[in-house]
């Protein structure tokens, strides 16, 4: 670090793996914190680190159990408040709520909206994060937001498979803009799931657009959860005559029936990142790679200390 600050790296109780791994390329220890919860479920923290004057990156994915971390976050952001922290920046590689973004339905919460005021409330100065559901939460705060992107190192590993006749697959309309960045860096053709909604009782119905009949095809998207869409897109292009098909996700969420469902599928692979945490018998069952986003944030909170520029990451 080259300003004259001291910077400090803390983790809650989320993903303390990832944020030991952000250390190490970091170089620096990771801070002490006692994180515990009382009885009756409610979270107590106590910094056991001097944080006066101190640079301050809290690294917490508010993965499942969602509400239970957010509100570990959420304490943990007034403890280093109320500690005299110069700066505090909640590193948030996955971002819970993100997915109820408008109103889309009569009477509904935006909740991506009112996560990010009750992070600003409690303290945070600055947000990093990593693939945003939708980009637009960005403007849900009041202070700066560092949108880190994971394609950088999913691409990386999708051109070492060396897959001849490569099409990348958007599993929905609103997917389309982040396939056509990674066929485009894979030098590969573009095809897109028109996913439509059956008469009442039926479910919904698949319409591949594009070539994909005797191709490879890799669906990319930020999020699988229960893999509801992703088994229903690997069935259109397996009909279509697909020669093989492979998934490539930022966040494995992989909520329900997510392993059983890629486990009985024609995927051959599965490669996510290590936003969120997956044991071991989730990553064989399901046949899933986990790649390591780990350099990419700890590169993202060295530049941010020492005000430099993060976007040129991505360049």
């Amino acid at each position: 670090m080259t300003d004259g600050s001291e910077f400090k790296v803390f983790s809650g109780s989320a993903h303390p793996a990832l944020a030991r791994e952000i250390c190490a390329s970091l170089g620096t220890p990771l801070g002490a914190v006692e994180m515990r919860r009382f009885s009756d479920g409610e979270a107590y923290c106590q910094i056991l680190d001097n944080v006066r004057g101190a640079d301050v990156f809290v690294i917490q994915p508010t993965c499942p159990p969602v509400d239970g971390n957010l509100m570990e976050l959420l304490v943990m952001l007034d403890a280093f408040k109320r500690s005299s922290a110069a700066r505090i920046t909640a590193v948030l590689p996955y971002y819970g709520y993100a997915r109820q973004d408008r109103k889309d339905k009569p009477r509904v919460p935006i909740s991506a909206k009112l996560v990010a005021d009750l992070l600003t409330a409690a303290g945070a100065d600055r947000i990093l994060a990593m693939d945003l559901h939708a980009p637009a939460i960005q403007g849900f705060f009041d202070i700066p937001v560092d949108h880190l992107f994971a394609a950088p190192v999913l691409i990386d590993h999708a051109g070492k498979m060396k897959l001849k006749d490569l099409v990348v697959v958007a599993p929905d309309a609103g997917g389309v803009e982040r396939a056509r960045a990674y066929a485009k860096r894979l030098d590969a053709s573009l095809a897109i799931i028109d996913k439509r909604r059956g008469e009442a009782g039926e479910p919904q119905v698949m319409h591949v657009i594009g070539e994909v009949e005797g191709r490879n095809c890799l669906i990319v998207d930020d999020i699988v959860d229960t893999a509801g869409t992703l088994t229903g897109t690997v069935q259109a292009l397996t009909k279509k005559g697909a020669r093989s098909i492979y998934g490539c996700f930022t966040h494995a969420v992989l909520s329900g029936p997510a392993v059983d469902r890629i486990r009985a599928s024609e995927m051959k692979q599965v490669v996510v990142t290590n936003t969120i945490p997956m044991d071991e018998a989730k990553r064989t069952a399901g046949r899933i790679t986990v790649l390591s986003v780990a350099d990419l944030l700890a590169e993202a909170i060295k530049r941010i200390h020492n005000n430099s520029s993060v976007s040129s990451l991505f360049v």
